[in-house]
């Protein structure tokens, strides 16, 4: 694989697929900056160079054509910001505008092109529409990690265009440190796996169980566990249809010496809201009529210890709804543990992208751990041995 270090883009147009869906709010401010923020070494590295950078990516899910709301225009000025140098702007991806600016491109200059997904062909992996964004650059460099594991347009398709294909250093960066944990973690080593649901999560824990010694479990997928093992979980999120799937899985961790760590107690609430009332009940004791939105103290406590005793930690997903203040304080505690195990006993930690990075992010710990993913979804499939179409593009 071809990577952006070993290549000279001196006068290149170097089509650079990018990550830039980013949140924004009402206003269209950029609430977590991250993606764009990881992008920056790889496009100064072609405009240093002495070439040109044509930016592509997606933001949001459009419903089949254009919608201001999910316009790139919106993130001009934090590119600008980033670059330390104007952005021009293609208000298509592959019409007359984009094929005039590309054309006129000079050496150091960056072209935005607007978002990819107006097109509904770029989800479906559209071969004329692969090279119709193909010709307005001469080399295709992927640096959108988050993206990989599908075979859309940009991502993937438009890789047999190019002689030359080129990994970025966020593509890289990202693959460097998933093989770091799937094939040299040091031991102990430990998964905490958070988030809603236990079908998003199933086949990434039984790899895992091949290779941790401790598995960690918060979030909403947990009721479905507690419910499982006869527990009651009130109104709590529950996958009725996942109960004996949690039960084998807690089998075949047994069955592979693996320690399971699970809520002991829980912060529920009788409302799904940051100002509901709320009150701390041991597992599998949530009184009907309320729902767990953390984890408890005890429960902090117990998965802090496991933490701080890890030489090398993978964190996916939330322990709670981080997002309402209130019940945040799972989520918050175990980034301290993540960070404290990283910094003071050399701990090396990987943070799997999504709400897990963005929680990272928002408690201000992001350049506390050894590496915070770009891509949640993509990391996951990568952990568990599925080809990505991304990477595979540019082997």
């Amino acid at each position: 694989m071809k990577t952006v270090d070993t290549y000279n883009f001196a006068g290149k147009k170097a089509l650079v697929r990018v990550d830039f869906n980013v949140p924004l709010d009402k206003e269209y401010n950029i609430t977590d900056d991250t993606r764009i923020k990881a992008t920056i070494p790889t496009v100064l590295k072609i405009v240093n160079d002495g070439g040109s950078a044509i930016l592509m990516s997606h933001l949001g899910r459009p419903k089949g054509g254009p919608e201001e709301k999910y316009s790139l225009k919106h993130i001009l000025p934090a590119l600008k910001e980033a670059f330390g140098r104007d952005v021009k702007f293609a208000d298509d991806c592959i019409g007359q505008s984009a094929t005039d600016l590309a054309a006129s491109l000079q050496p150091g200059e960056i072209l935005l092109l607007e978002n990819l997904r107006f097109y509904k062909e770029e989800e479906k992996g559209d071969v004329a529409f692969a090279e119709k964004l193909a010709k307005l650059g001469n080399v295709w460099v992927n640096d959108a990690f988050g993206t990989a594991h599908r075979a859309h347009a940009s991502t993937a398709v438009m890789g047999q265009f190019f002689e030359d294909r080129v990994a970025g250093y966020v593509m890289n960066a990202e693959l460097a440190n998933a093989k770091k944990i799937l094939e040299e973690a040091e031991r102990p080593f430990t998964a905490i796996m958070g988030g809603a649901k236990i079908s998003d999560k199933i086949l990434i824990i039984e790899k895992l169980l091949d290779t941790v010694d401790n598995l960690i479990i918060g979030g909403g997928m947990t009721y479905t566990f507690t419910k499982a093992q006869g527990g009651n979980i009130g109104k709590s999120l529950l996958e009725a249809d996942k109960q004996e799937l949690a039960l084998e899985l807690l089998k075949k961790a047994e069955a592979k010496g693996v320690k399971i760590y699970m809520p002991v107690d829980n912060l529920c609430a009788d409302d799904f809201s940051n100002d509901a009332n709320s009150q701390v009940v041991p597992t599998g004791q949530i009184p009907d009529g309320w729902e767990g939105l953390d984890i408890g103290p005890k429960t902090i406590e117990l998965f802090k210890e496991v933490v701080l005793q890890s030489k090398t930690i993978l964190w996916n997903g939330p322990m709670g709804v981080f997002e309402f203040e209130n019940f945040a304080k799972g989520t918050n505690a175990i980034a301290e543990a993540v960070v404290k195990a990283t910094e003071e006993n050399g701990a090396f930690s990987l943070i799997g992208g999504g709400d897990s990075a963005s929680a990272v992010n928002q408690a201000g710990y992001g350049d506390r751990v050894s590496y915070v993913s770009t891509g949640g979804g993509a990391l996951l499939e990568y952990m568990e041995g599925k080809v990505l179409p991304g990477v595979a593009a540019l082997e």
